[in-house]
């Protein structure tokens, strides 16, 4: 099975002090340790450029070109990264269009349009509210994963 990343674990895993770090990675492993095959796509990478140059008082993570790159280096060492294809605009244009998307919410559909083009299902995410209207996809959070472990 296979299973993409939300940008906000790939920000978490990079967080040490970050109260859900911990969980982050324990539900990685978990995953791994499931046999799950994890993946990113990039979107993921512009998202986490984006959250990780920002400053600290915008909710960024205030890291430097130099930081950001090397960070975005490792996501690409620890992950399989799934290669935007033509396919996935057609797919995100579906998306906006039948769940009624507007705004930010835009970016996630990008990202579901993505799994869709590949053919994958599962979407490991802190956010699950943000995708519950897609209704193709499988939604797991890292407290569901560790719990679903137990």
């Amino acid at each position: 099975m296979s299973v993409v990343l939300d940008t906000n674990i790939l920000t978490r895993a990079a967080q040490p002090a970050h109260p859900s770090h911990s969980q982050t990675l324990d539900a990685l492993t978990a995953l791994k340790m499931q046999g799950e095959y994890l993946y990113i796509v990039p979107q993921n990478l512009y998202e986490f450029w984006v959250v990780a140059t920002r400053p600290e008082s915008a909710n960024g993570l205030a890291m430097s070109i130099a930081q950001a790159e090397a960070e975005l280096s490792s996501i690409k060492k620890l992950f399989h990264l799934l290669n935007d294809t033509s396919e996935i605009y057609l797919e995100w244009e579906k998306l906006v269009l039948r769940y009624s998307v507007i705004g930010k919410s835009a970016h996630d559909a990008r990202i579901v349009a993505a799994m869709t083009a590949h053919g994958i299902t599962q979407l490991l995410t802190f956010n699950a509210d943000d995708f519950k209207r897609f209704s193709d996809i499988v939604v797991l959070t890292p407290a569901s994963v560790l719990n679903a472990a137990k």
